[in-house]
């Protein structure tokens, strides 16, 4: 290749001098050129200036000029010199990008070359082709979006928008500023999922986020958080600006219909939002705050605002379910969960039928927690399971101990949809024959309701072993009595609620005489809870009702009657 002083003026031919390969490299978008790296020269081929475009000559004349525009290191190529492998040939490739200026599109390039040695073994001139990569450059930032972006609505990731959320989290601390951290979610996205299809509830997403980003400002941050909700950073946003924006964003989903191809939809959105860093100061909090929020506005109304709210009492709870977990936890490990028998009695002669066995945790001073204070704690961080295997263990070997008692057992609505629990539960059952035939498992009203045909499995699979079931709470919920005809149900318990006041309220009295009766004709058992007097106890008798239980009959206890010599009878 001969060199020359004007790069571009003076094309090089290749080093072979056959113009053929010019045509081919051309033909490849390639150019070859030769560095002579004592004078620091480049010469060109003659297809140079139409492969860089509008980078200038003199940034191409010289290796120093032209490593200038190299990004992001400017020493990339002399690096790649000082490392070839003269056994090898001294043959290297790179790949870089490169611009002209700040603004210029970034070119990405490909160059493969062979260094020749001097006598000191060091690089003296290198010969070698470029070309341009538009392939690799699209697929970079492909690539990059879609490490950045959500692939259906185009807005930032989950990943992104949580990144952005802690740099304006560290921004406004360090400046003392303020903004708001806002998740919106879509109303009802599994409504429509159900009634078009998950392709036209996507359509509606990407509706929305369109909607969304339409009314954002200048430096607003706007990202997908979830399947149907959205996080918005709303930079220097006071609490009445966020309120403002809030009713903006609501009305912009709200008011006008979404179009698909399977006709128009309507939707709306909730959002709940936190002032930052004044209620939060790390992106958990944020987030967790935001959360929370939306939850508690989607509760109380659809397609409503709220702003998070310091709240002392709950606050309060948090911290006793803190401890109160802790104490589930080490109760279970220590074994002081233990179970109280409350009875439940012949309405007509007053004799024990059954003892219900209610949980209980024993505390290091002695003192115990009541069903109250454990259940709901338990139930809402999953600890609830673990408390049903246990109470469980206690009802059976109660069972299996004393062959003359009978005992029902509550259990939590999750539980009946536990394979662990089934699978206890039948292990135990072959374990101790007979023990089945004495059980009776109380379910709640809304489980039967909500999984009918789950729970008519589950009552299926108890009354193969002989177990009897109880639904309990009647009254409280929905369920009808001919779901309980369906179910199979063996005793009705009323929901104290109603039969406490029954002396003394009419409505109360019609309610509870309507349930005994039907009950009754479907050939089903009632139980009334929550008995106070002995006024209530003569109507209920009077009406039908088979059994009663309450403060009348006795309460909880850890002693077991039928140990003492107190009769236990078994309901027939």
């Amino acid at each position: 290749m001969t060199r020359s002083s004007s790069a571009i003026d003076q094309p090089a031919r290749p080093p072979s001098g056959d113009v053929a390969a010019l045509q081919i490299l051309t033909a490849l978008q390639q150019v070859a050129f030769e560095w002579d790296i004592a004078t620091d020269a480049i010469v060109w081929s003659e297809q140079a200036s139409e492969m860089f475009g509008d980078i200038p000559a003199a940034a191409l004349a010289t290796g120093t000029a032209f490593n200038r525009l190299i990004e992001p290191s400017q020493t990339v190529r002399q690096e790649a010199l000082q490392r070839v492998d003269v056994a090898a040939g001294a043959a290297y490739r790179l790949e870089y990008g490169m611009r002209a200026t700040i603004t210029a599109p970034l070119l990405w390039i490909e160059e493969t070359g062979r260094c020749i040695i001097d006598a000191d073994g060091k690089p003296s001139r290198v010969h070698g082709v470029m070309r341009v990569s538009g392939d690799r450059r699209a697929r970079d930032e492909e690539l990059l979006k879609l490490a950045t972006h959500d692939p259906l609505t185009g807005e930032l990731n989950r990943t992104t928008l949580v990144a952005a959320l802690g740099a304006a989290i560290d921004e406004s601390i360090k400046f003392r500023t303020s903004f708001a951290f806002m998740l919106l979610g879509i109303d009802h996205v599994a409504n429509i999922n159900d009634a078009f299809g998950f392709d036209i509830a996507d359509a509606v997403i990407c509706a929305v986020a369109t909607r969304i980003r339409a009314r954002l400002r200048g430096g607003d941050v706007l990202g997908r958080f979830s399947g149907n909700k959205f996080g918005l950073i709303l930079k220097n946003c006071s609490v009445d600006d966020t309120g403002i924006a809030a009713e903006r964003f609501l009305a912009g989903i709200r008011d006008d219909i979404i179009l698909t191809t399977s006709g128009p939809v309507s939707v709306t959105a909730s959002i709940g939002a936190v002032s930052v860093p004044r209620y939060a100061r790390s992106t958990a909090e944020a987030l967790n705050r935001a959360q929370e929020t939306l939850d508690d506005t989607k509760r109380r109304r659809h397609g409503s605002y709220a702003m998070w709210r310091p709240n002392i009492e709950r606050d309060a709870q948090r911290r006793v379910n803190i401890r109160v977990t802790d104490e589930i936890v080490t109760a279970l490990n220590e074994r002081r969960i233990v179970t109280a028998f409350e009875p439940v009695i012949h309405a007509g002669s007053r004799e024990p039928a059954f003892y219900e066995c209610l949980v209980r945790m024993r505390q290091d001073n002695g003192q115990f927690l009541l069903a109250p204070d454990i259940v709901p704690v338990a139930e809402k961080l999953g600890l609830i399971r673990l408390v049903d295997h246990r109470v469980l263990e206690l009802v059976v070997s109660e069972l299996a101990t004393c062959p003359k008692v009978q005992l029902s057992l509550n259990i939590s609505p999750d539980t009946t949809m536990d394979p662990d629990w089934w699978a206890s539960i039948e292990s135990m059952m072959r374990a101790n024959p007979g023990v089945g035939e004495r059980l009776i498992v109380e379910i709640t009203e809304t489980v039967a309701i909500q999984d009918l045909d789950d729970v008519r499995g589950f009552v299926t699979r108890l009354k193969n072993f002989g177990s009897r079931i109880a639904i309990d709470d009647f009254g409280a919920g929905h369920t009808s009595f001919r779901n309980l005809r369906k179910l199979g149900v063996d005793i009705v318990k009323i929901d104290g609620a109603f039969v406490q006041n029954i002396a003394h309220s009419a409505d109360d009295r019609a309610f509870v005489q309507s349930m005994i009766d039907l009950a009754r004709r479907l050939g089903i058992k009632t139980v009334a809870e929550w008995v106070q007097d002995e006024a209530s106890a003569t109507m209920l008798r009077e009406w039908g009702c088979d059994y009663i239980q309450g403060r009348l009959t006795g309460l909880a206890s850890h002693h077991r009657p039928w140990l003492s010599g107190g009769p236990a009878a078994v309901a027939q």
